[in-house]
């Protein structure tokens, strides 16, 4: 079914990459931007700790970070799309809904950027010990952090939009970034805090955070992309339907895609058959008809 509406430091960090910014192919990872090269706020205690790796799922996250993926030919004035992979907000499914979707978005001439944001129910905090992290504090401030950053083109040329896009867990982020905007602060000491920590357009796949009771939709909200499947569980397949409508009604735009047949944390995979696999075309086409991508979409290489 388908639904359709209408730096003192970060200069010297903006410096160091732009001189590593381009693979070769528009599919190779860049070199991983830190969001917070003096430290992410209130993870003192914990920053010597190494990140947890397992398989493709990546956890006690310290150091957020933004791994670029560039167009072959980047073009200053196009789109960048942040993703933010999911995980329960225990670990980051960093490659089906994150790496995977990165390089196939580059092969289509859109600049990407892996998230590595903060967990809030970390698998790799010791049981019995509080989580050091919350969603709306952390998660939140980290993908706000990426926001500012590849608007000031610290990564690459200058983008004409930002968006970001949520899977799961990191599509409760996702929401939480498009419904609280923040203005620059032009007297901060710190470059970035001057730059608007405002999506141009968002995307949510089978995303967490339907049933908060603390969200803001207006007119003023940025359109919305919205994917799930009918065999998800009923809060996000029909909290997401429920969604678009609240959107509708509020004077937001928003487009509507529900696969039949699929369950959760499709993402991007070789293996996905059916109409879902394809959501990601679908999802560049709405960057071409909004006007965030200029040209037709490229095929997938």
């Amino acid at each position: 079914m388908h639904l359709a509406a209408t730096l003192t430091r970060p200069l010297a960090l903006l410096a160091l990459c732009l001189l590593t910014w381009a693979p070769a192919d528009g599919a190779a990872p860049g070199t991983p931007l830190p969001l917070w090269p003096a430290g992410a706020p209130g993870s003192a205690a914990r920053r010597l700790e190494p990140e947890k790796v397992a398989g493709s799922n990546v956890s006690n996250i310290h150091h957020p970070s933004l791994t670029p993926y560039w167009p072959a030919t980047p073009t200053p004035g196009g789109p960048a799309v942040i993703i933010a992979p999911g995980g329960g907000h225990a670990r980051l499914a960093a490659q089906h809904e994150g790496h995977n979707v990165a390089v196939w978005l580059a092969r289509q001439g859109v600049a990407a950027f892996v998230l590595k944001y903060r967990l809030a129910k970390d698998d790799a905090t010791p049981a019995g010990q509080p989580q050091p992290y919350t969603v709306d504090r952390d998660a939140l401030a980290d993908a706000q952090r990426a926001l500012r950053l590849v608007r000031s083109g610290a990564g690459g040329p200058v983008p004409g939009s930002v968006g970001i896009v949520g899977f799961s867990a990191g599509g409760e982020v996702a929401l939480l970034v498009a419904t609280r905007p923040e203005a620059g602060q032009p007297e901060a000491a710190d470059v970035l805090d001057r730059t608007p920590a405002r999506a141009d357009f968002y995307a949510l796949v089978y995303p967490g955070g339907l049933t908060r009771t603390d969200l803001e939709i207006s007119a003023q909200t940025p359109p919305a992309f919205l994917i799930a499947g009918v065999q998800d569980r009923a809060n996000i397949s029909e909290g997401l339907a429920e969604f678009y409508l609240r959107s509708k009604r509020a004077g937001a735009s928003a487009e509507l895609h529900l696969y039949a047949g699929a369950g959760h944390g499709f993402g991007v995979r070789e293996t996905n058959r059916g109409p879902h696999a394809a959501w990601i075309e679908r999802f560049v086409e709405w960057l071409t008809e909004r006007k965030f991508l200029a040209s037709a979409p490229r095929p997938n290489g």
